[in-house]
């Protein structure tokens, strides 16, 4: 079989790739990305001399490039994206051209060229928020209400991909999932900035009261979705991927990394909060009773893990975690 991956040299992305590789040594993949602040060509060097792996800068808002590259491919996945909600509020036209348009250009390039599978990774963070308190969980019935720039483009992407299968009967398959961690990610996100600042010696960032909630998923359980979805899901399917935590808040985290990290409570720092969805919760029942997938990594133990990795690799992060910084102080005020 033959992969195109888009947003490849991206934290999840890659770790697909790699995963993928490993279980699958005869496919081929082409990996197309822009490497934006959100990719990098070192996510790739576990693989990047396989003669079955092949790199491609480009875009893929370039509908001619998009065009010549999927001849001869068997399956789309469709990773690239702009996602950092902070990011969004800054520049959401940037989010609505790459998310929506980009999504569009590949969905038209998959259906010219007769693809057999084209799967979207989406998000939970399309259906909105939920209460604190309250023990509902997203489904795969939950209507969209989507807050931001980010979810909003990621819930238009949603509702083009099946319109190409109800439309056009193109082959989809849709994944959403929650938030995920692990090796890889790029300081912006809360997790791994979190780690960095404390590595650093520098206190966490906690928005508002630190009491949003989150279900956290480890890159690794989701590709094993992804896989499960690809070699035994009917078209047409959307599917919740989720991981192990129930109802861990952002203030835990902290508390876990402070213990993890060997630092005291003064390291945690409380600022203004701007708009954050007070809680995603998701019920992956549907992709666990007709595929038999379930994740595998306790939050407790997924997040040691990953404080190991965010340690042993100072000099991937410590670069780029200066422009983050900078971005985020300087965002707009919402």
């Amino acid at each position: 079989m033959k992969l195109l991956i888009t947003g490849g040299a991206g934290s999840i992305g890659s770790y697909f790739i790699g995963y993928w590789l490993n279980k699958n040594s005869s496919d081929h993949i082409i990996n197309l990305d822009a490497l934006t602040y959100a990719g990098n060509l070192e996510n790739t060097k576990s693989f990047k001399d396989n003669p079955n792996y092949k790199f491609i800068h480009g875009n893929i808002l370039d509908t001619k490039l998009v065009n010549s590259l999927m001849k001869g491919i068997d399956t789309v996945v469709h990773f690239a994206a702009e996602t950092h909600v902070d990011r969004s509020l800054h520049y959401p036209q940037l989010f609505l051209e790459t998310n929506v348009i980009g999504t569009q250009v590949l969905l038209e390039a998959s259906l010219n060229h007769k693809i057999k599978r084209f799967h979207y990774i989406s998000t939970d963070e399309v259906f909105g928020e939920l209460e604190l308190n309250t023990k509902e969980k997203f489904t795969e019935e939950t209507p969209y209400d989507p807050r931001s720039p980010y979810s909003s483009s990621k819930a238009g992407a949603d509702h083009l991909v099946m319109a190409y299968y109800h439309t056009y009967k193109l082959p989809i398959t849709i994944t959403n999932c929650s938030n995920n961690y692990g090796p890889y990610q790029g300081p912006e996100k809360f997790i791994p900035r979190s780690i960095t600042n404390l590595i650093e010696d520098k206190p966490i960032i906690i928005y508002g009261d630190g009491n949003h909630i989150r279900d956290w998923l480890h890159v690794e359980d989701h590709c094993t979705a992804i896989e499960v979805v690809l070699k035994k899901s009917g078209i047409g399917e959307t599917y919740l991927v989720g991981g192990l935590t129930k109802d861990v808040s952002n203030l835990d985290i902290a508390k876990l990394l402070l213990k993890l990290l060997d630092k005291n409570k003064n390291y945690i720092k409380f600022v203004a909060d701007r708009r954050h969805d007070r809680r995603y919760a998701v019920n992956w029942s549907k992709i666990n009773k007709e595929l038999g997938w379930k994740p595998k990594h306790t939050f407790e133990a997924g997040l040691k893990e990953t404080v190991e990795w965010y340690k042993n690799n100072i000099g991937y992060w410590k670069e780029s975690k200066k422009e983050v910084e900078k971005f985020l102080n300087t965002r707009k005020k919402t």
